[in-house]
């Protein structure tokens, strides 16, 4: 799957730096003290954010301009005083960014903080590991009830009981969001909202962390994730009501926007229901937030209009598919008891953990159903999840274009058009193969070659000195059985007294000589390549040797499967040319017949032009099936419909589900 897991790393420091020479040299003992309060960590998604610090000092010290950075560029400064904030634009969470604040006193002492945004690492392969449902249990009267047994709970994933593997009643930290409608119908309530807001602020416990979202067509400057109540309270009393409102696409953005930290992720949502400007529906948002594992509090205060039923309606499906419950205050007096059925409803909740049975990454929609053997017992429990997606198949190609003449054309990557399974997809990747090669050049040195050893030896020696230095080379020498007499290596020196140990005398392994070849290359890196140089067909010694272990099937199962591009040289009339163009057109590369050992060096310095030749075109499946199954790939050029392009013709899917 596609999966985005930060690594969030807080670096605090409060540092006091003397002031220039011939500065005061005496002052008050207690200097300024900073302290970056939001952000703490990186939020899942780029966009604004306010960056605040909270600045303490004696009153009767004057302190200079509060300045804020970002990598080192001063981004802003406040002169203006309490509370500190600046905005900025967090575009890339793929990029590592450091925040810095600094500010000096009368006295010339500076002190700074500073916070380290790690980037976001992809993680496109994922497990189901652990799953983490919270169970809030009422009796019949409305109590918690706190006094269960761990061996009380019952989990079933898809009606499938599941194996615990804890239960426990705790208060664990919380990524707490409040969404906060500022659009211009709560205009008249802002006052209401902002008390509102505040006060379910005061009911975090100091393992919460809090991100302020304001919102009106869309989020606006967000604040936070911050674990200190001042940060949150300035954020809260800065926003000021204007715009439409699109409460649903609101609830989209804020969804990718959770630090993937552990925490549990609540949302408090304060609005009048109305949302006349959004471009998601339900269905859209409840995806979002299940995906995000985030439990949705609607807290429906009437704005210029009322609370609408439509927007009651929807609030009460948000919060019901998520886990949470909707509250509709009308007065001062019914808003404390949202707060404290609010602080009861978060606050006391069992945890349940357990490992799924079903380890499939399907991406497809979990249903949880927590039970208790005593019925009248109501239990509030998220509904399910969604497992993660199986990664992305992305197939890279190698291929090479020719003319009707022959001759190699240049390509571009607008010229190329892509088909898997007879369906069109979009290219990520195009580039000239330019990547270091592994090469393995296997040689026959059956008995029928004896008479061209010397130059068989002289045409490999050429072909080894034509490859690039970073280019790695292996000799195999195969008769009856086959010998990696030199690995792979760059260095030409061991790879030319590897080639003069060519002796003949023995049968033909070919099949053997292509099947080990490949098995070399299996764990080489950059690109892989095979030359197989032979005059006959594969055969035994009729005196001493079996000839080859593999089949030409099996051969061909493994041309087809390891990526690696083969080149056949047939030398005369002997050869068994049909398997020879077999492993050719399987894996993308030529099939070379000269008839005499004279043309072998130029046969030779084709396949280096070849090489030299190729392109790669890359691209993300529209299958994302990890089937195991062959995908048939075609490469056409759009501006030359006659060219011949030669590429493996396809790949076979990664196989089987986990």
């Amino acid at each position: 799957m596609l999966s985005l897991i930060p690594l969030l790393v807080l670096i605090a420091q409060a540092e006091f730096r003397p002031g220039l020479p011939g500065g005061p040299s005496v002052g008050p003992s207690v200097g300024p003290l900073v302290r970056i309060t939001s952000p703490l960590g990186r939020s899942g998604a780029s966009g604004t954010i306010r960056i605040v610090a909270q600045i303490t000092c004696p009153a009767s010290l004057e302190l200079g301009p509060v300045r804020f950075y970002v990598d080192g560029q001063l981004l802003q400064t406040d002169s203006d005083g309490a509370p500190y904030a600046v905005e900025w634009t967090d575009e890339n969470p793929f990029e590592r960014r450091e925040i810095s604040v600094t500010v000096a006193d009368a006295l010339g002492r500076e002190v700074s903080d500073r916070v380290v945004l790690e980037p976001f690492d992809v993680v496109e392969e994922a497990q189901v590991t652990s799953v983490l449902v919270e169970a809030s249990v009422q009796d019949k009267r409305g109590r918690f009830v706190k006094s269960l047994s761990p061996d009380a709970f019952r989990v079933l994933e898809d009606g499938v009981p599941q194996t615990l593997d804890q239960a426990r009643y705790e208060s664990v930290g919380a990524t707490f969001a409040l969404l906060i409608d500022s659009s211009g119908s709560m205009s008249r309530r802002l006052d209401f909202v902002q008390r509102t807001a505040a006060a379910l602020s005061a009911y975090m416990s100091p393992l919460d962390r809090s991100l302020v979202a304001p919102f009106s067509r869309g989020l606006l400057a967000m604040t936070g994730p911050t674990d200190d109540r001042a940060t949150v309270a300035d954020a809260i009393r800065a926003i000021r009501s204007s715009g439409g409102t699109a409460i649903l696409d609101s609830l989209v953005q804020l969804s990718r926007s959770f630090p993937e930290d552990g925490t549990r992720r609540a949302v408090i949502l304060i609005t009048d229901g109305y949302d006349e400007n959004s471009t998601a529906t339900v269905d859209e948002a409840l995806s979002a937030l299940k995906a995000a594992r985030a439990t949705v509090y609607a807290v429906a205060i009437g704005g210029v209009a009322g609370v609408s039923l439509r927007g009651e309606k929807v609030l009460r499906r948000l919060t019901a598919e998520t886990g949470g419950r909707t509250f509709m205050p009308a007065t001062e007096e019914q808003l404390q008891l949202v707060h404290a059925a609010l602080a009861d409803e978060v606050q006391n909740r069992y945890l349940l953990t357990y490992t799924p049975a079903n380890q499939t990454p399907d991406g497809k929609w979990r249903e949880i159903s927590v039970r208790l053997p005593e019925s009248d017992y109501r239990i509030v429990a998220r509904p399910g999840y969604f497992a993660p997606k199986p990664a992305p198949i992305r197939p890279t190609l190698e291929f090479t274009a020719t003319g009707s003449a022959g001759a190699y054309l240049a390509v571009g990557a607008n010229d190329v058009e892509v088909l898997e399974d007879g369906v069109a997809q979009r290219i990520e990747r195009f580039h000239e193969a330019s990547q270091p090669m592994s090469i393995v050049l296997a040689l026959d040195a059956s008995g029928s070659m004896r008479h061209r050893e010397a130059e068989v030896i002289a045409s490999a020696h050429a072909f080894a000195a034509a490859l690039r230095p970073q280019d790695q080379l292996g000799i195999l020498l195969f008769s009856d059985s086959t010998s990696l007499v030199q690995d792979l290596s760059t260095d030409r020196e061991a790879t030319r007294a590897a080639i003069d140990t060519y002796k003949t005398g023995g049968g033909t392994a070919l099949f053997d000589a292509v099947a080990d070849a490949l098995a070399r290359l299996e764990t080489a890196e950059g690109r892989r390549v095979v030359v197989v140089m032979t005059d006959g067909r594969d055969e035994k010694n009729p005196g001493t040797a079996p000839g080859s272990r593999r089949s030409l099937d099996d051969v061909l199962r493994a041309v087809k499967g390891r990526g690696a591009t083969v080149y056949s040289i047939g030398l005369g009339t002997k050869v068994d040319a049909r398997a020879l163009q077999q492993f050719a057109e399987l894996s993308g590369g030529r099939t070379l017949l000269p008839e005499d050992v004279s043309q072998l060096p130029a046969e030779f310095q084709r396949v280096i032009e070849d090489l030299g030749r190729r392109y790669v075109v890359g691209y993300t499946s529209t299958n994302p099936a990890h089937d195991g199954q062959w995908r048939n790939v075609e490469i056409l050029l759009t501006g030359a419909p006659e060219a011949s392009v030669r590429s493996t013709g396809g790949y076979t899917a990664p196989g089987g589900e986990r």
